[in-house]
């Protein structure tokens, strides 16, 4: 069946957003260029800052994505006959491959690595990530089932050898102490993995009842309220316990408020690829409304959340929604059909958001308050749309290809800037050049260093991508 294509888009916006932010030289950029809570120069976490930046994007459309993709990869075994059991294997079995991944890779940057050796340090860098696809690699189906296995055990293997014998600066190798070696983890990957087991879950057993799914939120909401508001009871007790810190905390669920959101636009999307024969002829100013729109809502929302500009944003985004909604009635083709759903997902979303905006002390990512959740979802959801007309009904393939192919292969574009790209600068000696060139100065430091690095890591992932070469959990 075709790929949806604004999926990958979405995707593959995410995870580039996510490793520019990363790469960007800290410090002396503007701060709607750091994540809000974190400004510059020192980069200080400060709770009191409310307000959201681009970069406070980046993670929840990649969470949104993930639940969007649901209908697509779950359902889709559903409809084959596998049964629940089979499926909840399954999700566990992805997630403990991303808390592999997770621990693994927060071993193996090269700074992390104790030997006395910058070459060594990065060629390990480097071996670590080679390993991985011996780990994650989807190999050709013409394979053998048995040498894919052996395939994949030699990966492991080797992935245990190196973290038993490479020296870690401040951190045992799993020999000395293995609960301490786990312990340290990528929060941003241990995090998805929870939300593979815990999302997969709930959508399996609600993928025909979709109240049953906003249940769940319910509940979910219920409680983080509870655990909040009394403090020291019973139930803050009982949320606070962590019987396997290093694996899962029931913190980790406030993040199914955004990938449960993703998983309702995941299936209007599955429904519009199944019924896309029926019906064609979306009208064209309809599709051109279907991207200014979710582009103006976007850029509103976080330019005004971040000034404080509330009275402004609150009244701009009602009338951009209700224009939508309005000019959006009447919808008969599959594509504006499903514009017009994906479209009042995200305007539901977005318009709980903001009510819920002044709790907590206003939009926060660190602590993440309710309203970073709605907001980021409806905002998810509008991005969803626009990429939808550009890419699957107006075809602009060749021009989104950069976003559809790093959205393909997320695992290597995540891993490939620390564990590839800036390695390979160290071991022919231009790394330190290069980042100390653009650390005074606010352009280099975006463009050449930020927007040069970025691009490097897509263009190896692209590469990847292009020869069939992809990591999977």
């Amino acid at each position: 069946m075709k790929r949806a294509e604004s999926l990958d888009a979405l995707r593959g916006l995410a995870i580039i957003l996510m490793v520019l932010s990363s790469m960007e030289v800290f410090g002396i950029l503007p701060a709607w260029m750091y994540h809000a809570q974190v400004p510059p120069p020192d980069h200080i976490f400060r709770p009191d800052l409310p307000g959201i930046t681009w970069v406070d994007l980046v993670f929840p459309f990649f969470l949104f994505s993930m639940g969007a993709a649901f209908p697509f990869s779950i359902g889709r075994k559903m409809e084959k006959g596998t049964g629940k059991g089979r499926l909840v294997l399954d999700a566990t079995l992805r997630a403990l491959r991303l808390v592999v991944f997770a621990i693994f890779i927060e071993h193996f940057y090269p700074w992390v690595i104790g030997t006395s050796s910058t070459a060594v340090n990065a060629l390990l860098g480097i071996a670590a990530w080679a390993v991985m696809f011996l780990m994650y690699m989807r190999l050709p189906s013409v394979v053998p089932d048995k040498i894919g296995a052996g395939v994949k055990v030699a990966g492991y293997l080797a992935a245990i050898a190196m973290c038993c014998f490479v020296p870690f600066n401040g951190t045992p190798g799993l020999l000395q102490d293995p609960l301490a070696f786990v312990s340290k983890s990528n929060i941003i990957i241990l995090v998805l993995a929870n939300m593979a087991f815990f999302a997969s879950i709930v959508y399996i057993f609600t993928r025909e009842n979709m109240i049953a799914r906003l249940l769940v939120l319910l509940v979910l909401a219920a409680l983080a309220v509870s655990g909040l508001v009394f403090d020291g009871s019973w139930l803050r007790k009982a949320l606070d316990w962590r019987p396997l810190p290093w694996l899962t905390a029931f913190d980790y669920l406030k993040y199914l408020f955004i990938v449960i959101p993703g998983t309702i636009a995941g299936d209007c999307l599955e429904l519009w690829m199944k019924d896309r024969v029926t019906l064609t002829g979306a009208k064209s100013w309809r599709a051109v409304l279907m991207i200014v729109l979710p582009v103006l809502l976007i850029v509103c929302n976080v330019v005004c959340l971040y000034g404080r500009f509330l009275i402004f944003n609150a009244v701009a985004s009602a009338v951009l929604c209700i224009t939508g909604i309005v000019l959006m009635n009447g919808a008969q083709s599959n594509e504006e059909v499903l514009w017009k759903r994906l479209f009042l997902l995200g305007c539901v979303l977005l318009v709980l958001g903001l009510c819920v905006e002044p709790l907590q002390g206003g939009i926060h990512k660190d602590r993440a308050t309710f309203s970073y959740f709605f907001v980021t979802s409806g905002l998810a959801t509008f991005a969803l749309v626009a990429f939808h007309v550009i890419c699957d009904w107006y075809g602009a393939l060749k021009a989104t290809g950069f976003l559809r192919l790093t959205g393909q292969n997320p695992m290597i574009a995540y891993s490939a800037g620390q564990l590839f790209v800036l390695p390979l600068l160290a071991l022919v000696g231009v790394k330190d050049a290069l980042l100390g060139a653009c650390s005074t100065s606010a352009w280099l430091g975006f463009f050449v260093q930020g927007c040069g690095l970025t691009a490097l890591v897509v263009l190896t992932t692209m590469f990847f991508s292009k020869i069939k070469i992809f990591w999977r959990t």
